[in-house]
């Protein structure tokens, strides 16, 4: 079998393949029309970011049987082409790990001692020690905000330092987080009571702007703030006024909002240490990735599994045409569900109402959980190894099937369990294979799972929806649908507003403080 790298990868990864017996060409710098004439020979791919791996590349692979992304974005490869062509899909979720934990660190250490304006002073002709006295890590309070896999891995670092560990994750159980060592506080506790704080979650509506203005004024002025994770969670203006007071004591940032970024306010600041996002840049690192991705397609070639696809594994085109459809519904289903939950997640069960889903429900499974665990974790998380995240957060999960006893003719339940209490989410498709969310918790509803959505349980009464209106149109979001449901008139009801754009925070803010709001869920499909 045959195997093409179209960038460079280390040679210890190719090296794997070739004592496997493959043969590896490294074939760089293809244009799109260079690699559809040569792609029909080869039985796997491997890229880095430079390669596209274009829908017409893919149709033109006609032995093609497994892409390999050395790292963990995938944004360059046609995923939907690949899984309608049965091509296995393949990342590396874990190499850079311990670089970006061990960069994250690295950055602790240059704040608290002053390292790098102390290097620069001396270079430039200067003695300066008594300026640059700094801090011991020992004995500090590290707050970790985001538990995944680079948290734990900071977390276990920064513990051998003879430090408190404390943490917020809403989507970890206290079981999991006793296990690590970590006390698990609110954000607003977390930010009080700590001397660092470092961020290991991924950006996304939840997320963006987490520390804003009002959270780091709860932070000591002896604090420091340190984010490795993704540009846009903290508020970089904020961040700047806060530091230019003297709100907070410094600050040390490799991601930034917008990349590149070679100029910034920040930059100006003598407490501010910053590096051009080498989270994930060391020898290591790359050689760990190709490593990862060897193994991988070696696996395949030879008939095994793949532990890290971020699509299917390979399905004739029967089934897939017939499992597409609820595939779709599953992911969604889940995805939803993850974007109004509270609390560490426990438990998850998937139920199966209908002749559909007589043969296989696997897939479906997957999918679901998926949707549920890719928004809430620093982590990527793919089909493949969605049951493996699960079991490591303790996360149990349970699939039933049933043939009849729903209103529709096949109905997918998403019940999930966390420390606040269950949440329940159904969908079905109608015609023409189109997805619909018909159950939120107990209420009935009619929800197209696309677009951008609010979501928004409140006390049954008058001028509820005239009022989140008026505050959704003088900030000039139109509202382009609007599901309503409820048990009895003047009870609780819940809304669930379709937006042509998405909602900003003073928004979602104004609505939450209305009279009778129980809670504001912004919701990205």
């Amino acid at each position: 079998m045959r195997i093409l790298a179209s960038d460079p990868i280390a040679e210890k990864g190719l090296n794997i393949l070739r004592e496997e017996g493959f043969i590896v060409d490294e074939k760089t710098k293809l244009s799109e029309e260079e690699l559809i004439k040569i792609i029909p020979q080869y039985d796997a791919l491997i890229v880095r970011s430079e390669t596209k791996v274009t829908a017409r590349i893919i149709e033109a692979a006609e032995n093609l049987k497994i892409i390999g992304r050395a790292g963990v974005g995938v944004d360059n490869i046609d995923l939907a082409a690949a899984s309608k062509k049965g091509i296995i899909v393949v990342n590396s979720p874990e190499g850079n790990t311990i670089a970006a934990a061990e960069h994250t660190f690295a950055l602790m250490m240059a704040l608290l001692r002053n390292i790098p304006q102390a290097h620069a002073a001396l270079k430039e002709g200067k003695w300066l020690r008594k300026e640059f006295t700094g801090y011991e890590l020992r004995g500090k309070t590290v707050g970790i905000i985001g538990l995944g896999r680079i948290g734990t891995a900071v977390a276990k670092r920064v513990k051998a330092f003879e430090t408190r560990v404390i943490g917020y994750d809403p989507f970890i159980s206290e079981e999991r987080a006793q296990m690590l060592g970590i006390t698990l506080m609110s954000l607003e506790e977390l930010l009080q009571n700590s001397d660092i704080v470092t961020m290991h979650l991924p950006l996304n509506n939840e997320t963006r702007n987490l520390i804003n203005r009002e959270r780091l004024k709860l932070m000591k002025k002896s604090a420091f703030i340190i984010n490795c994770a993704r540009g846009g969670i903290i508020d970089e203006e904020a961040l700047y006024e806060a530091l230019k007071a003297g709100e907070i004591a410094g600050a040390a940032l490799d991601v930034f909002s917008k990349e590149p970024l070679t100029e910034s306010p920040l930059f100006e600041l003598p407490n501010v240490i910053v590096t051009p996002h080498l989270g994930a840049s060391t020898k290591e690192a790359q050689i760990n990735v190709a490593i990862d991705v060897a193994r991988e397609i070696a696996s395949v070639l030879k008939g095994g599994l793949a532990q890290n696809a971020v699509n299917f594994p390979a399905m004739d085109k029967e089934s897939y045409q017939r499992l597409k459809p609820y595939i779709n519904l599953a992911e969604k289903l889940g995805n939803f569900l993850a974007q109004i939950l509270s609390g560490g997640l426990l438990a998850a069960e998937i139920v199966y109402n209908g002749s559909a889903f007589k043969e296989e429900t696997r897939p479906l499974t997957l999918a679901a959980l998926k949707g549920l665990l890719d928004p809430l974790l620093m982590e990527r998380v793919n089909y493949v190894n969605a049951p493996v995240v699960a079991k490591e957060r303790g996360i149990k999960v349970r699939e039933t099937v049933m043939e009849n006893g729903a209103d529709y003719t096949n109905l997918i339940t998403l019940k999930v369990t966390t420390e606040k209490g269950e949440r329940i989410i159904a969908g079905t498709l109608f015609r023409n294979n189109e997805p619909r969310i018909v159950q939120i918790d107990q209420y009935r509803v009619d929800v197209v799972p696309e677009g951008y959505k609010l979501f928004v349980p409140h006390k049954d009464q008058p001028l509820m929806i005239g009022k989140v209106g008026i505050i959704l149109g003088e900030k000039g979001i139109n509202i382009a649908g609007m599901q309503l449901g409820r048990i009895t008139p003047g009870g609780d009801a819940v809304m669930v507003l379709s937006l042509d754009h998405p909602a900003d925070g003073d928004s979602i803010k104004a609505i939450a403080a209305i009279p009778g709001i129980y809670e504001v869920k912004a919701v990205s499909l």
